[in-house]
């Protein structure tokens, strides 16, 4: 098996459930497609450049040596994160004869292209920065679910289990760097950061509808049926009860270095339904 059935909810949708097992097997293989390329986006296209960045003291932030020194450690982590997703796809394709559908701009990539795009180009830097800290600080079920479930292929799980590894020391650091550059921030900085948090913790958590509609591809159900699919596995009370759930280290974060003493960041997480 390439991926969990429980860590794929659609699955047990009635028209999905319903499928042949050799379709199921289809959509498995595309949802593992879809991790490893988000993956391999996310390592490559947001982490390392940011982690390059504070380890040449650039950041724009007073950080302890140590820090400096781990974050070339990061940097290598993250770079073979994303080698060994593009590996492990190559070996996918071969042993499974079936290539990954068109993957398109994940969510995340598009919501901070967004977010940046309204953003003074002097305050970019600093959405990059804490988009990192919250991809981070997340708790990802794959994660810690992959490598615990022995019906998975022996690879996946490996590949899995030695990124959760690193994955553990990174949530650490990042967790670390919130702490020590927030107070570092201005006022004025410490309220638009504040308020972009939660669209960030959204941008990763909701689900990225366009990359489940590619998924469901080799089900054979015509677009209307999977759009119906997709929003009637996703109502809106799911959503959110999974997004606080799997954001509660990020929340806790922020709660202890005092973001949620601004009003304006406050109202931002209430508004994403990230706190009740």
């Amino acid at each position: 098996m390439s991926f969990p059935p429980e860590l794929v909810p659609v699955l047990y949708h009635p028209s999905v459930r319903e499928q042949e097992q050799p379709v199921i097997n289809s959509v498995l293989l595309q949802r593992l497609h879809i991790y490893l390329d988000f993956t391999a986006d996310l390592e490559q296209l947001v982490v390392t450049p940011v982690t390059q960045l504070i380890s040449r003291r650039r950041s724009g932030f007073d950080l302890p040596a140590e820090m400096l020194r781990d974050s070339y450690k990061i940097c290598t982590d993250e770079a073979w994160h994303a080698q060994f997703s593009d590996d492990l796809q190559a070996q996918l394709v071969t042993a499974t004869k079936e290539s990954p559908l068109s993957s398109g701009e994940p969510f995340f990539l598009t919501r901070l292209h967004a977010v940046k795009s309204t953003m003074d180009s002097s305050l970019r830097p600093l959405a990059d920065l804490f988009f990192t800290v919250v991809s981070e600080t997340l708790i990802s079920s794959i994660l810690s679910g992959i490598p615990k479930d022995r019906q998975v292929f022996t690879a996946v799980r490996e590949t899995v289990a030695d990124h959760a590894e690193d994955e553990g020391r990174h949530h650490a650091f990042f967790a670390r760097f919130f702490e020590i550059a927030w107070p570092q921030l201005t006022l004025s900085q410490q309220e638009l950061v504040g308020a972009l948090l939660p669209e960030f913790v959204v941008a990763f958590l909701r689900p990225d509808t366009a990359a489940l509609g590619r998924m469901l591809q080799p089900t054979g159900l015509p677009a209307d049926a999977i759009r119906a699919v997709i929003e009637e596995t996703y109502p809106p009370a799911r959503v959110e009860a999974d997004m606080r759930a799997a954001a509660a280290a990020t929340l806790r974060l922020c709660e202890r270095t005092g973001v949620f003493t601004s009003g304006r960041a406050t109202e931002a997480f209430h508004r994403c339904g990230l706190l009740s």
